[in-house]
This record gives C-alpha cells, structure tokens and sequence, in this order.
C-alpha cells in the first residue's frame, strides 16, 4: 500500500509541477508534509537543501530522498518512477503537438499565459522554504524566535548573487563554510 501511495503522490507532483523543481516545492510539500506527513516541516526544509545541493532536479532528488526515507531502496525507486513518468508522457505529447502546431497564434497565448502562474509558485516555495529559515518558531515570536544567523546569509547570499554575480555554488559553498565556522568558534567557548 505505501508504494502506490508514494507513486500516486509523486505522479501527482511529477504531472503538475510545471515550472521545473522550485515551482514543485508547493505541491511536494503538500503531499509530503500535509497529507501523509511522511516528514515533519523542519525535515521538509532539510530535503529542500538536500535537493538543491545533490546533482539533478529537484523533484526527482525530493522523490528519492522521500521514498527512501519512507520504504527504502524499493520505495525511492518507486517514488522516482512516479515523477518522472508524468514528463516522459507530456514531453513527447507536447514535442509531437509543437512541431505540428507551432505557428498557431493560440498555442502561443497560452503558453504565454503560463508564465504569471509558474512565477506565483516559485515565489511561494521561495517563501515556504524562507519564513522556517528565519523564523524557526514562526509568526508568533518574530520578537524573541528570529534567527539571525539565517538572514545574514540570506542577506549575504542575495547580495552575492544579485549585485556581484557570483557563482551559486561557490555562494552555497561560503555559506556552509561560515556556518560552519560560527559553530566551531560558538562550540569551542
């Protein structure tokens, strides 16, 4: 039963997360978190970094780590197959209806019309990954819960990525590295 609930969740995150892996976020954290609670919020921010910071996307990462969390090498495999199938249908569907219909001035508006929806979603991830970042105990507490460790980095990492361009790997690189330090300096008085 766990295994078609894993590959029933993850096809439907697989076949409605358009937009790519930020976009998703929103629905995994929905079916992970919120439906059939196979991770805690503070867990769901871990799969988030997790995700991110493992080569490939991020649906398909969260769908391994979850289906392994949940029943093991059979249920990562599981879980996977589930995301990935709902793209392998659309993508050769929407390929095949592309090159036949390409110049259609409909099929244009519409995928122009997509494009405010896909930005609504990768900002809610955006802020559903942000707000337990910074504010581990919520709205409740801004006064006495805010983290402040978390928004330098979130600062720094903004301005790094935005006003100096660096590269993010090196930008989630220093972060590590200074967080780490902190804990190292904060440990050893």
């Amino acid at each position: 039963m766990i295994y078609l609930q894993l590959f029933l969740a993850f096809l439907q995150i697989g076949a409605f997360s358009f937009g790519g892996g930020y976009a998703a976020m929103p629905l995994i954290q929905n079916q992970v978190v919120t439906k059939y609670a196979w991770l805690s919020p503070s867990d769901f921010s871990d799969l988030v970094t997790i995700s991110q910071m493992t080569p490939g996307p991020i649906a398909v990462n969260s769908a391994t780590f979850v289906g392994n969390q949940v029943a093991g090498i059979l249920g990562a495999i599981v879980a996977t197959i589930g995301v990935i199938l709902p793209s392998c249908i659309f993508v050769t569907l929407l390929a095949w209806l592309y090159v036949k219909y390409k110049n259609l001035k409909t099929l244009q508006e519409v995928l122009s019309a997509l494009a405010p929806a896909v930005i609504a979603m990768i900002f809610t991830a955006g802020l559903t990954i942000l707000i337990p970042t910074i504010l581990p105990e919520g709205f409740k507490e801004i006064a006495t819960g805010l983290n402040i460790r978390a928004c330098i980095l979130f600062i720094s990492a903004l301005i790094a990525l935005q006003k100096f361009k660096l590269d993010p790997i090196l930008v989630m690189v220093g972060c590590g590295v200074a967080e780490l330090i902190v804990q190292f300096a904060t440990s050893s008085l």
